[in-house]
């Protein structure tokens, strides 16, 4: 239960973190039930008077930003990570010197460059890709609604737009932390409103505990629920986090969600997962190993990107279920898990995995409707995939049947390879 003042205060609090006036261009791309969008459409639009627009249907977005022109914007961390990928898979089907030339402005943003070398990328290639983006006159950008990875979060960063990452809750009427111009930090969601207070319950030796927030303009309560969802004012976010040196909130992964090797080994399986999803070929990964020996992977390609590479390789397919059980698809994939590894520490690095016969999707209560992963619910769908993972065997047998979107159904026959990382060089 939310009422009006709530919205409207805490809405005024954004807006001192991240001014709007009625020269501002929003579109609007979320779904009204998400509280962002109530705050952003109806909040926001009431004290600032910044212009609301409205994608013609989801399919024809990024026609609409080019057409618009938008200076705000926030999308979800899927969307973000589509976005990356489209880039990098429009890049694939370039030519030799716009693929040599944009690989070089990559190389050269991802190193401490300085004003002229940025002049030089932003000249060749950083507008071009703003303006094929419908992004040129963004002047504020955010994302919420999960984690995005750091990698995918730098790499829009260093192309110009001005990304800031957000977190909150709906019982505390949406976003209520952000990154402060010129105060980034890509692996954290930056600091809380003037308005809100952020804590951390009972931190371990390395700071990390339980977040907990009070925010005098939250909601209610929940409706027909008499018990009070706040202690001592406090309202528990059952997310796991910590204050790093430089005052940032830094969220790791949900309380439940944040597992233990059999080594009591602690680790974040959305933040690895994250990283692999940073690859343009990768579209969603469910990482295990609570109470395991080691972490494996349950990886799902993205179909979009990878159809056209293996047609570019002249590698003939006939379904997702086929391309993903190429000998090339797999020894890509391989290759991009290991670049993963690389930068993990040695006992957190993906031993074994396998690419799944299909994508994650909603409708099979895999993902929630805001593109989350539901691990928990994947590990027992998928839990003779996940028993072969820690077993002997090299491969296993799928007779299983998915359901498509126009209804019908597909029966899928298949064997799926278990990929051991151990046998890779350098693993």
């Amino acid at each position: 239960m939310i009422s009006h003042k709530a919205l409207l205060n805490h809405s005024k609090s954004y807006l001192s973190a991240d001014p709007k006036n009625s020269n501002d261009e929003y579109v609007s791309v979320l779904p009204m039930p998400w509280i962002m969008e109530q705050t952003y459409a109806v909040g926001k639009w009431c004290i600032s008077r910044m212009k609301v627009n409205f994608v013609e249907e989801a399919e024809t977005l990024f026609d609409d930003l080019r057409e618009i022109g938008p200076t705000f914007i926030l999308f979800g961390p899927r969307v973000w990570e589509q976005m990356a990928a489209d880039i990098r898979s429009k890049v694939m089907d370039s030519s030799f010197i716009k693929r040599g030339i944009y690989g070089l402005s990559m190389k050269l943003m991802s190193l401490k460059s300085n004003f002229l070398i940025k002049l030089l990328c932003e000249f060749l290639v950083n507008r071009w890709l703003r303006d094929q983006l419908g992004l040129s006159f963004v002047k504020s950008a955010a994302t919420g609604g999960a984690a995005l990875g750091p990698d995918t979060f730098k790499f829009f960063v260093n192309i110009g737009i001005p990304l800031r990452q957000l977190y909150g809750q709906t019982e505390q009427i949406g976003a209520y932390t952000i990154h402060r111009k010129g105060d980034i930090d890509f692996d954290s969601v930056g600091f809380p409103f003037d308005t809100v207070k952020i804590d951390i319950d009972k931190p371990d030796e390395e700071g990390i505990g339980e977040i907990k927030v009070n925010n005098k303009n939250c909601m209610q309560g929940y409706l027909n629920v008499k018990e009070n969802f706040l202690s001592n004012g406090w309202f528990f976010t059952g997310d796991a986090g910590y204050i790093n040196k430089m005052g940032h909130l830094v969220v790791i992964d949900r309380m439940s969600d944040l597992s233990y090797t059999a080594q009591n080994l602690r680790y974040s399986p959305q933040y690895i997962e994250n990283k692999l999803k940073f690859s343009s070929y990768i579209a969603e990964a469910a990482v295990i190993g609570s109470g395991k020996e080691y972490l494996s992977a349950i990886i799902c390609i993205r179909y979009s990107v990878l159809s056209k590479w293996a047609e570019n390789k002249r590698i003939g397919f006939t379904t997702y279920s086929d391309l993903a059980n190429k000998t090339e698809i797999e020894s890509l994939i391989t290759s991009e898990t290991k670049k993963v590894n690389d930068t993990l520490p040695d006992k957190q690095r993906i031993k074994k995995f396998v690419l799944l016969y299909k994508e994650f999707d909603a409708d099979d209560d895999e993902l929630t409707r805001t593109k989350k992963l539901r691990r928990n619910f994947v590990i027992k769908k998928y839990s003779d995939i996940v028993e072969a993972l820690y077993g002997d065997k090299k491969t296993i047998d799928i007779n299983t049947s998915v359901k498509l979107q126009d209804g019908g159904v597909q029966k899928i026959n298949t064997k799926l390879n278990i990929i051991n990382m151990e046998n890779i060089n350098g693993i």
